[in-house]
């Protein structure tokens, strides 16, 4: 596959990444409004950050690294044979993680009250089964996505999402007494789902005329399972030794990504209401990042993967490529820097409308439309982040990643004991002066005429007449951001217009 048919690919699943995270997210978003009319805060915050932090932790530490090493590019000489035997690693991996992992949960942690939320040992064991048996689906994930399988990514996951939010909505309503089993059950519906979507793919394309027109490594659906072919070593030992230096960088990034998860689970420094508060402003906020900018970092992955050479200077590698490289870098970063300005200026002013359609008193009364708004300056630094990362990683050598990791240890530390230093002290000085009438934490709230001045531009809690014209406002104001980038920014527009846009990319490229 050529360099430019790699672009075209990897653009491709780039699109349909957007298109599907953009479907999760806005599923999400209605199953989160449509469950807290339903049930309380505190059980969604067992749910959101306790148990999908136990999810989350066991998927990513069991499959992220194995993911970076086996679709790094090797040239036509890959032995796929080697590779399937070492994704097929993830599972045992796994299991470990769900011991280690399930005791924690079970014996360390302080369990939710049992009056209120019932049934958090059971669910615990759910969660950590869903996620061993997502991770069955590896060996066949991977071959997908090295060989671009757009379509089944997206089929797969949008089954899986779409059959999770029905079983929650029916159980929601139907059962809403079950608590933590709906949510677990849901779990469980979803990676069965994608499991057997995946499943039933390859055993259809494998052995068909499609699949040995395109020269496909795997000709059996039992050549899928481990085994030792010709006395040859069970595992590429060069791709084994990469693993574990993945595995060490993608333990600090979990870490960093969770890190404000795990500080409210082992530290407890909130109650659980609070944390299901949090957690769906956590998720509003982050929401571009996950559904725009996450897909573009795991797609473009791939091609800077497949198109660079890896740990070998630039000055040596075929410069065609490299040129071809340097200018899709320039262009993601200019596309997720446009995009990062637009949600900065617009989510500060709209966070109170946004939470107070969506959540009502509940969110928007408190410190939600601050948090919000903090998320909203947070999404630039992410936008930057996710895209050059995802080329550092592709072309870094295993003893640069090997220092990256230190140097990532040193940010972990610091954004934990820095999250819990302020958290105690603001915690401290509140029950400080709680039995007394002085509040003087109200210091950090800049008075209401500042607020303004920086961008509310209307009041949003004075009627929906007011709402309207400042929804209004924005989308003028919105739109003029849009045309002026569509006739200043030529070269990013025809950049998505010939390689994001999958309408477009058949004409162009």
């Amino acid at each position: 596959m050529g360099s430019e048919d790699v672009l075209k690919s990897a653009s491709t699943l780039a699109s349909y990444n957007v298109l599907l995270q953009v479907m999760f997210r806005v599923l999400t978003f209605l199953l989160n409004a449509f469950t807290l009319r339903f049930v309380s805060k505190e059980l969604i915050g067992v749910v959101n950050v306790r148990l999908m932090l136990l999810y989350s932790t066991l998927v990513f530490l069991s499959r992220e690294a194995f993911r970076r090493a086996c679709l790094i590019s090797e040239g036509a000489g890959r032995n796929w044979r080697k590779v399937i035997n070492l994704l097929w690693l993830t599972f045992p991996v796994g299991c470990v993680w769900g011991v280690l992992l399930v005791c924690v949960w079970w014996w360390v942690l302080q369990a939710p009250d049992p009056e209120s939320i019932p049934h958090y040992v059971p669910a615990v064991g759910l969660f950590c089964l869903a996620a061993l048996t997502e991770l069955l689906a590896e060996p066949l994930w991977v071959l997908a996505h090295a060989h671009m399988f757009v379509r089944l990514k997206v089929i797969a996951e949008s089954l899986a999402m779409t059959a999770k939010c029905l079983v929650t909505v029916v159980m929601v309503v139907s059962a809403p007494q079950w608590g933590l089993y709906i949510f677990s059950a849901a779990q469980c519906v979803y990676a069965g789902f994608l499991l057997l979507c995946y499943v039933l793919y390859f055993i259809h394309f494998l052995g068909s005329e499609e699949a040995e027109s395109k020269l496909f490594p795997v000709s059996h659906i039992t050549d899928l399972l481990p085994s030792r072919v010709d006395h040859e070593p069970l595992l590429n030992w060069k791709l084994t030794t990469l693993t574990w230096s993945f595995f060490k960088q993608s333990f600090l990034k979990q870490i960093l990504t969770e890190g404000e998860r795990y500080v409210m689970t082992f530290l407890n420094v909130l109650n659980f209401g609070d944390q299901g508060v949090y957690d769906i402003i956590n998720n509003l906020g982050s929401m571009v990042a996950r559904f725009i900018f996450l897909p573009i970092e795991e797609s473009f992955y791939v091609f800077f993967a497949k198109v660079l050479e890896r740990g070998r200077d630039v000055r040596y590698q075929k410069q065609e490529e490299v040129s071809m490289a340097a200018e899709v870098l320039e262009c993601l970063l200019k596309l997720v820097l446009l995009i990062g300005l637009i949600i900065t200026v617009f989510g500060y002013a709209y966070s109170h409308l946004a939470l107070d359609i969506y959540g009502g008193e509940l969110l928007s009364s408190g410190a939600g439309p601050a948090l919000l708004r903090c998320y909203s300056c947070y999404v630039l630094l992410l936008a930057i982040n996710g895209v050059t990362e995802c080329f550092v990683f592709a072309a870094m050598s295993k003893e640069e990643v090997d220092r990256y990791n230190l140097v990532m240890l040193g940010m972990s530390a610091s954004f934990l004991l820095l999250s819990y230093w302020l958290t105690w002290i603001i915690v401290y000085i509140h029950r400080y002066f709680l039995q007394s009438e002085y509040t003087p934490l109200w210091g950090l709230r800049p008075h209401s005429a500042v607020i303004i001045a920086l961008g509310s531009m209307f009041c949003c809690d004075g009627g929906w007449l007011l709402r309207l014209v400042h929804v209004a406002v924005g989308a003028v104001c919105l739109l003029g951001v849009v045309v002026t980038a569509f006739f200043t920014e030529t070269r990013l527009v025809q950049f998505v217009r010939t390689q994001l846009l999958p309408k477009y990319s058949k004409k162009h490229t």
